[in-house]
């Protein structure tokens, strides 16, 4: 008779992406996740596959909580401007308060290992096109709604604001001053007009 798991797979998945996350992939060892998850290697392996199969795990889990935070934005019943606005103040407060300094776990990811991992690359593009989906959804809403002129581009204001929140994330890693974030997301709004 097979034993029962006696862990949350949850709980081992998030603690897991938190390691890739804080480390990087390559400078994160079996031992880092074990003790990260509370597992052995045999149970991590059992529940997870290997490391990389682990990794593709934690980026799949990443890309659901970063989606929702981007649909929970975009769902409120505001104006475009506001709804945007209330989403960069908020990945500001990340980074301004310490836990957002570790910039983008997709950004890491691309920067580390998008060259030579094809499995990673594929998971990082359909993360960056999930999010630019998402504006470029709500951005054809507000068009239709008169909040955007009527000669606005949805799909190129998307493909604009997705690139400016990895940006955001990568200049909040070397300088996490709010001004200077503060700027950023002021003109990344002005092309909402």
């Amino acid at each position: 008779m097979a034993r029962p798991r006696e862990f949350d797979p949850d709980t081992a998945l998030e603690r897991a992406m938190q390691t890739f996350w804080t480390n990087g992939y390559e400078s994160t060892s079996l031992d880092d996740l074990c003790q990260a998850t509370g597992l052995s290697r045999s149970s991590l392996y059992a529940a997870f596959g290997d490391k990389h199969a682990l990794l593709l795990r934690a980026l799949d889990r990443y890309e659901e909580i970063s989606a929702e935070r981007i649909q929970t934005a975009l769902q409120r019943q505001l104006p475009i401007r506001e709804r945007i606005a209330a989403l960069l103040s908020e990945f500001i407060d990340m980074i301004a308060t310490g836990p957002g300094r570790r910039g983008c776990f997709i950004g890491n990811c691309t920067a580390e290992l998008a060259r030579h991992d094809r499995e990673a690359l594929a998971r990082v593009r359909r993360s960056l096109e999930r999010m630019e989906r998402q504006f470029c959804e709500a951005l054809e809403t507000a068009r239709a709604r008169g909040e955007l002129a009527p000669s606005a581009e949805p799909a190129a204001l998307a493909r604009f604001l997705a690139s400016g929140i990895h940006g955001l994330r990568l200049v909040g890693k070397a300088n996490p001053d709010r001004s200077a974030l503060d700027d950023v997301a002021r003109t990344m709004l002005r092309c909402l007009g």
